[in-house]
């Protein structure tokens, strides 16, 4: 009565067509890339806070951070084990994860993000170029 069967059949293909570009590319995703630790981030075998909290959440604290020193003028830190360090990406971050090419860029580049970090910090490398 009213074409069931080329409504289903335009259904089936509009799904199709829609999923394609997912079954297309099922399996050729690259693998999700492994920042390289420097020597003194694999000596100290601690972040300010857990590796998972750092992967995750990074940039969150880093907003906070930043927030919290230009606005408040508070540069201490006080991880979630009471620990406490110096709220500085140039002296605290950056003195572990010298390279910031292997450490940052690695992972920012594989999600296509770019973080307006260095819009104000310098990267040391670079400087030192």
């Amino acid at each position: 009565m009213y074409d069931s069967g080329k409504v289903i059949a335009g259904l089936v293909i509009l799904v199709v067509l829609l999923t394609f570009p997912f079954w297309y590319n099922l399996g050729k995703a690259a693998p999700a890339p492994e920042p390289k630790l420097s020597e003194k981030a694999k000596a100290a075998k601690e972040c300010v806070e857990s590796k998972a909290y750092m992967t995750a959440g990074h940039m969150q604290l880093l907003n906070e951070w930043r927030d919290t020193v230009v606005r408040n003028a508070q540069r201490i830190y006080v991880n979630s084990s009471g620990k406490k360090y110096e709220m500085s990406l140039s002296n605290t971050c950056l003195d572990c994860h010298t390279d910031k090419a292997e450490f940052c860029d690695k992972c920012h580049n594989y999600a296509a993000v770019t973080p307006y970090c260095w819009d104000c910090h310098v990267d040391p490398k670079k400087e030192a170029m």
